[in-house]
């Protein structure tokens, strides 16, 4: 895969949205990755509705909808639409393509499922990596705590960071003495 097409795919799979337990891409960024309104491929779904059943598609709750624009800066703009957006996985994108019917709904398919793999092997290794570490941690058992030790910070480095927090206000450290006053 050349450079510029792993662009594409890191840039499409920026767009994949975990709803309802499931991966799924919105209407409004379908569209414009094929390249047409969002209204026309909402208008191009209703006229072949039997291609699109509900595990290729569904309909977002006005609570989700809400959720989607304040977790996503580039969704913004669903904030004042009066629809409730589409998420489509990843057949019903693909779906789109052959509904759409054009030189660019080929290639963005492709994009679509290359984005969608791409993320299935990141995830597939993440899952293999902690079982091999179980697997590692079982075998050593209660033999060697550094080991364990090792184990655990592996495991602390996999887990997503939690952001720092900073004390409120002015903060005097403990070791700096008062003004006025001597360390003894």
């Amino acid at each position: 895969m050349t450079g510029s097409a792993l662009t594409a795919t890191e840039s499409v799979g920026q767009k994949i949205l975990l709803i309802r337990g499931q991966r799924v891409m919105l209407d409004a960024d379908l569209a414009e990755l094929y390249g047409v309104a969002t209204k026309a491929l909402n208008q191009a779904v209703r006229r072949n509705a039997e291609r699109f059943p509900a595990d290729f598609m569904f309909q977002l709750t006005g609570t989700e909808k809400q959720e989607v624009v304040t977790n996503c800066d580039h969704l913004a703009k669903l904030k004042f639409s009066k629809t409730l957006p589409h998420a489509f996985t990843e057949h019903g994108a693909l779906m789109l393509g052959n509904v759409l019917k054009s030189t660019r709904a080929t290639q963005v398919s492709l994009l679509i499922v290359r984005a969608f793999v791409q993320l299935r092997e990141m995830l597939a290794s993440h899952k293999e990596l902690a079982a091999r570490l179980d697997a590692l941690e079982q075998k050593i058992g209660g033999h060697d705590e550094a080991i364990a030790d090792i184990i655990d910070a592996i495991r602390q480095l996999m887990a997503a960071p939690e952001p720092a927090k900073r004390p409120i206000g002015f903060v005097i450290p403990a070791d700096v003495p008062a003004k006025g006053k001597k360390k003894a």
